[in-house]
């Protein structure tokens, strides 16, 4: 799997987004560049949802926590509303696009009937708070499943694999790799793990933590750090929208993306599993991602990973 020409010129790596296509399977200075279009607009993304499944009543009754979703009318999903590519909301419409976003959508077709779904923005250091506290009922948000995530929330997929990467300003020299961030100042999402991939990789670096990858893209450009490690598609996204960064190397590690759910409510995350199984079999999860992810990839779309693949999940 390639990049696309266009974004090859952005992104010095030209296989930095392999690892979502081999495993089965991006973010703005700041949130002011608004999202590109998926293809066919408004009336195609209509379609899409048209498609969605539903749950059937008895599907509905073996999930106390989607009953009274369905109940309350509304998805309550802790999300991000700056993240291109993934959630980001469009100021013209105000809607909110990506592909967590859409699968946020359809997750609320399938639990309401309709893709009746809001996001409350969260960050990394609030959202097992948000869950643990009934503030949402999902999370959709590059949440990497880990064993020790796992004992504060539970998790459904995983959906979605990708990986840690390095992004610098371009022209900067001496960092391609990840021991070349030893000695240096690096840039990471607080409670993200990318603070342990470089604590790993490069046990010298000096870690700077910012609460949203936004904040994190800022204080690159400002010069407060002299790399950032995030998720790969955290930093396509950025490096695709912003020209004053480039990812350096391959991704170092593998981090499988969960739906993050309620500690201890197993009925729930079973019926979440089984709509993604349902999704994934008819080729919404792989439209989803054609017209977001897939925007700055080049080829069909991975297949998903597989459900309960990895550890925590």
């Amino acid at each position: 799997m390639r990049l696309a020409s266009s974004t090859r010129t952005r992104i010095a790596a030209t296989a930095a987004l392999a690892v979502i296509g081999l495993t089965g399977a991006c973010s703005s200075d700041g949130g002011t560049v608004p999202p590109p279009p998926a293809p066919g607009g408004q009336q195609n993304t209509q379609s899409f949802l048209d498609r969605a499944p539903v749950a059937t009543p008895d599907e509905l009754a073996k999930s106390p926590t989607a009953t009274a979703i369905k109940q309350r009318g509304e998805l309550l999903i802790g999300g991000s509303l700056d993240a291109p590519l993934l959630s980001q909301q469009n100021p013209t419409t105000g809607e909110t696009e990506g592909f967590d976003a859409m699968l946020g959508k359809l997750l609320a077709k399938y639990i309401i009937g309709a893709p009746s779904a809001k996001i409350v923005n969260s960050g990394s250091e609030t959202r097992e708070a948000l869950l643990q506290n009934s503030t949402v009922d999902v999370v959709f948000q590059t949440y990497t499943i880990t064993p020790e995530r796992a004992q504060k929330v539970a998790f459904a997929g995983p959906y979605l694999i990708s990986g840690q990467a390095i992004a610098v300003l371009k022209g900067k020299n001496g960092i391609t790799k990840p021991s070349d961030l030893n000695g240096k100042k690096v840039i990471a999402g607080a409670n993200t793990p990318g603070i342990d991939a470089i604590k790993q990789q490069a046990p010298q670096a000096d870690i700077v933590a910012f609460g949203t990858d936004p904040e994190c893209v800022q204080a690159l450009e400002q010069g407060r750090g002299d790399a950032y490690v995030q998720d790969l598609t955290l930093l396509a996204a950025s490096a695709r929208l912003n020209d004053k960064i480039e990812i350096r190397g391959e991704p170092f590690t593998s981090d499988p993306y969960g739906i993050g759910l309620k500690h201890g409510d197993d009925s729930f995350k079973q019926f979440v599993n089984q709509w993604l199984t349902k999704i994934q079999g008819a080729g919404l999860w792989q439209q989803a991602w054609k017209d977001s992810l897939g925007s700055v990839v080049a080829g069909e779309a991975p297949n998903p990973p597989a459900i309960g693949s990895v550890p925590g999940s």
